[in-house]
């Protein structure tokens, strides 16, 4: 039998192949996991991906933050919508080309708002970016 998790996981693969036309999809994301309340998206980072001083350019890792907070903030709120009110992003040390791992959890919510964490790491674990975003349900 299918626990919860399962059919969020099922449910977030999906939304994921639907997405493959949208900006997700333009950006090259994938999803990995959900475990825990934490969600975790991948990114392969290419060339266009890259700044013109050889790094990934701030507003990839950005995105990829907004991006895996707001399916945290989705996952919150299954038969509501959320859309980003603020996003807060600090940038710890540069990523270079190859494989980044997002990972997102949830902080804090109320009836109308929703706040996030999160992380984007190189395949080693280092840690490039990371971020909060507040959510408001609408």
């Amino acid at each position: 039998m299918d626990d919860g998790n399962d059919l969020i996981i099922r449910k977030l693969q999906q939304l994921a192949a639907a997405a493959e036309l949208t900006f997700w999809g333009f950006l090259g994301c994938e999803f990995v996991d959900l475990k825990d309340g934490v969600i975790t998206i991948a990114l392969e980072a290419k060339p266009h991906h890259l700044n013109p001083i050889g790094m990934v350019h701030g507003g990839v890792t950005s995105s990829l933050l907004d991006t895996a907070m707001g399916i945290i903030a989705m996952i919150a709120r299954p038969e509501e919508k959320v859309v980003t009110t603020n996003l807060n992003v600090h940038f710890v040390s540069p990523l270079y080309a190859g494989r980044l791992l997002v990972t997102a959890e949830l902080v804090h919510q109320s009836r109308k708002m929703i706040t996030a964490q999160g992380r984007v790491e190189d395949s080693e674990g280092n840690l490039g970016t990371m971020g909060t975003g507040t959510f408001r349900v609408i």
